[in-house]
């Protein structure tokens, strides 16, 4: 699948001195959804504002669909819609004029058929002629997101796009998501809601203090530093386990009634079998086993936590 953003070596120094990007190297697939994680201050809306042109880099190189965001600022720029963090709108003006009003923008003749569908698909139709001071705060957001798309754009970035917004527009936003993906758009998000990124993404990125630290494929990335846990039921409490039992990976529950195995789900042995065969060498009888793979989130914290 062919790169449809790629940026080389893009660093952000601000005037107070503060780096916010180093050498940032990321290449974009076209129609995927890529979701970019990071702890607050790491960079992420950075970031989305050099290649969206609202902050300009201190050096490096972006391209948007082969166009330079700097020589071809218009023609890169055209790919790109944003939805931001905060909401900033016209709040005087109807729903149907920022949309129209935002297509405008980018040149594009008028389609009022294509706007139609993009309210009634965000269910918007019926407040088209609302002013955006009367709509709730989830209104306003799927406002955000009409305007991102009234240019019909390439490229969506999604900055937090579901902050504070109820669950039935959440679930609408993913259904939408998934639809536009379908159709070719490519997807940038950013979220604090790891599980979306974790049901949604077809590959994850991590950015920590400016810089990026991995990006990796989901699935690969949750089967290479993912960890499993195999958690045993015994048939009566244990005071302490056997000594052959006796490691890191083992831990005994407080009241004795199951014990816990944790280990890389990347590994070619898993141990499980030979753990198994040591509980029944001793003469430990269990009733039931369980186990459980390691979600995006703690693969995150994990990250982040360990590499400064």
């Amino acid at each position: 699948m062919p790169d449809i953003l790629t940026l080389e070596g893009v660093n952000k120094t601000y005037d107070t001195g503060f780096n916010a990007l180093s050498n940032i190297n990321l290449s974009i697939k076209r129609g995927e959804i890529f979701a970019l994680l990071g702890p607050n201050g790491a960079g992420k809306t950075t970031l989305i504002g050099i290649v969206c042109g609202i902050v300009k880099a201190s050096s490096g190189r972006i391209l948007v669909d082969s166009h330079d965001i700097h020589s071809s600022f218009r023609h890169a720029r055209k790919q790109i819609g944003l939805v931001p963090q905060e909401l900033s709108v016209n709040i005087f003006d109807t729903v149907w004029n920022t949309v129209r009003f935002s297509r405008g923008l980018f040149g594009c003749p008028a389609d009022d058929a294509y706007l139609e569908q993009l309210l009634k698909n965000l269910s918007l139709w019926d407040k088209k002629d609302s002013r955006m001071i009367a709509l709730s705060g989830g209104m306003k957001r799927r406002v955000l997101i009409a305007k991102a798309l009234a240019h019909q754009p390439n490229i969506l970035f999604l900055d937090e796009p579901t902050a504070g917004v109820d669950v039935e527009l959440r679930r609408d936003m993913w259904a939408m998501i998934r639809r536009l993906r379908d159709e070719g758009v490519t997807i940038i998000l950013t979220t604090h809601y790891i599980e979306e990124a974790e049901d949604m993404a077809d590959r994850i990125g991590v950015i920590n203090k400016g810089k990026i630290m991995l990006v990796e494929n989901k699935q690969m990335l949750m089967r290479d530093l993912g960890r499993k846990s195999l958690t045993v039921f015994f048939s009566q409490p244990l005071t302490a386990l056997p000594h052959n039992l006796t490691r890191e990976q083992v831990q005994l529950a407080t009241d004795g009634a199951s014990l816990t195995y944790t280990y890389n789900s990347a590994d070619a042995s898993s141990g499980v079998s030979e753990l198994l065969a040591q509980l029944q060498q001793a003469g430990i009888d269990y009733q039931d086993l369980q186990t459980r793979q390691s979600s995006l989130e703690e693969i995150f914290v994990s990250l982040v936590e360990e590499k400064p």
